[in-house]
């Protein structure tokens, strides 16, 4: 029997958040694996160009777009670049997210709105425009950042924790009726990890071994600890899974 195939040579990927944090590792080990990249946050940075040159250096081609995923016609900009360069659209990360902090009687409908708008909506937008072209293409393969905050909640982020309810929903729905056009769906629910929208708390000596102290495997996730689980979701050694959240979470929802 042949080991399970984890390669992505020559499948077109594209990421969004993938600037910093998860999102640049995954585009860094999708490329290591063998993927062009199109990578993609709200505006063109230095670390935008950095990842792409990190790309380069597996022998792979990426592409940089500065997108909205909030707004329509950057998600339209952003799929319709990936098919001018490449044809094809192997592969989509909803990466993208922000997170607020506050009690949910503060949570200012302003607040609210923004939150929804990139964690939920952003993934209804990327996902229905990718999708459409994936339903032309017969296949296609999905990956969506949920949290274990859309599993378990958390106190003073009530928007983040239901938005990621939503993505886990959502996940579940698009897989349901994607399965027919041979498009898989999946998400991936991280637990505590460092990252930078998060870095009040793991910065904090006192805050993380709290947090620690809690998690079975005990210590803080890096990006990386999440690249295993993704690359096995967008290759080949997952064809049977669709619809599922796997928690990445060191143990802390057992």
């Amino acid at each position: 029997m042949s080991l399970p195939n984890l390669s992505l040579k020559d499948k077109v990927a594209i990421i969004t958040g993938s600037s910093r944090g998860i999102g640049r590792e995954i585009a860094l080990v999708f490329a290591e694996a063998g993927a062009d990249v199109v990578v993609s946050s709200r505006g063109l940075d230095s670390s935008l160009e950095e990842v792409a040159e990190e790309i380069r250096k597996f022998g792979r081609h990426p592409v940089v777009v500065a997108a909205d995923i909030r707004k329509k016609p950057d998600v339209d900009k952003l799929v319709q670049t990936a098919v001018d360069k490449f044809g094809v659209i192997d592969i989509l990360v909803n990466n993208a997210g922000v997170l607020f902090t506050a009690p949910f009687i503060e949570h200012g409908e302003e607040d609210w709105d923004q939150v929804m708008d990139t964690n939920l909506k952003g993934i209804y937008l990327c996902s229905q425009t990718v999708g459409r072209k994936m339903i032309e293409q017969q296949r296609g393969n999905i990956i969506n950042l949920a949290s274990m905050r859309g599993i378990s909640a958390g106190q003073d982020r009530a928007a983040y924790c239901v938005s990621k309810a939503g993505v886990i929903m959502l996940t579940r729905v698009m897989a349901l009726e994607f399965a027919r056009f041979n498009i898989r769906v999946n998400a991936i629910a991280p637990g505590w990890i460092k990252t930078k929208i998060n870095e009040f708390l793991w910065s904090d000596l006192n805050a993380r071994q709290q947090i620690e102290a809690e998690i079975p495997l005990g210590y803080l996730a890096e990006p990386r600890d999440l690249m295993g689980t993704a690359l096995f979701l967008a290759s080949e050694a997952s064809q049977y899974i669709t619809g599922q959240t796997i928690v990445v979470d060191g143990g802390f929802l057992a």
